[in-house]
């Protein structure tokens, strides 16, 4: 699929190694651009944002003589990692799919594109409090409803990103069928009454809402299916 996407944007270029260069049918935001910087770009940002979850999987070298009791204490670092790894590669997967389908960029894309990624890498800051704070009575309502609401305004970003590239077949084949549209649209709807239930949840029971963000996770998997 980037393969065919890649020859799309190709032709529009008319062979051109200008990255940057006026189409006889430009997009919405005018002008029609080389994805392949943001394809780069992007991934880069992905890695990092995974990459940096990790780090806060880390035992104090005190805790050394009672090292299986410091394991197990980690179980929020645990469960935040596991929920925050997913999130972020459902939004990559997400990411891939609305590029490959894409024919083109336009300056548009690339301005919801920064969004999307501002927000993802923004993660590993709510996943760190979470795990920080998720067992202290004073913060846990806090952290567990940060988390959530940070988890939701990913989960619309990379909606928007889809209905922006969608609506009227902008950046899309023309062949491409509306059916096809609505079923992809289906896939990136963000669930909003799940992370509303987290959310709440967050306010009363955050350990409760920490668990079902990884659900979210789960279902969010199942879906992509």
């Amino acid at each position: 699929m980037l393969e065919r996407a890649d020859r799309g944007i190709s032709a529009t270029t008319s062979g051109t190694n200008d990255p940057i260069r006026r189409s006889t049918e430009p997009a919405a935001g005018g002008l029609v651009l080389s994805s392949s910087r943001l394809e780069t770009f992007s991934d880069g940002v992905f890695a990092i944002a995974i990459t940096l979850l990790v780090l806060d999987l880390t035992i104090d070298a005190a805790r050394g003589n009672h090292l299986l009791r410091a394991l197990l204490d980690l179980w929020p670092s645990y469960l935040a990692y596991l929920t925050s790894f997913s999130i972020v590669g459902l939004v990559w997967m997400g990411h891939h799919v609305i590029l490959s389908l894409s024919m083109r960029v336009d300056r548009r894309l690339l301005k919801i594109n920064l969004a999307l990624l501002l927000v993802v890498a923004f993660l590993p800051f709510p996943t760190r409090l979470l795990t920080e704070f998720i067992s202290d009575p004073r913060a846990e309502r806090v952290a567990a409803v940060f988390y959530g609401v940070w988890l939701l305004v990913i989960s619309v970003a990379l909606a928007g990103m889809w209905r922006y590239t969608s609506a009227n077949n902008r950046l899309l084949r023309d062949d491409f069928s509306q059916a096809r549209i609505d079923h992809i649209t289906r896939i990136f709807q963000p669930n909003i009454a799940l992370y509303a239930v987290g959310i709440a949840l967050g306010l009363i029971l955050p350990q409760i809402a920490a668990g079902l963000y990884l659900v979210i996770a789960v279902v969010g998997f199942i879906r992509t299916a």
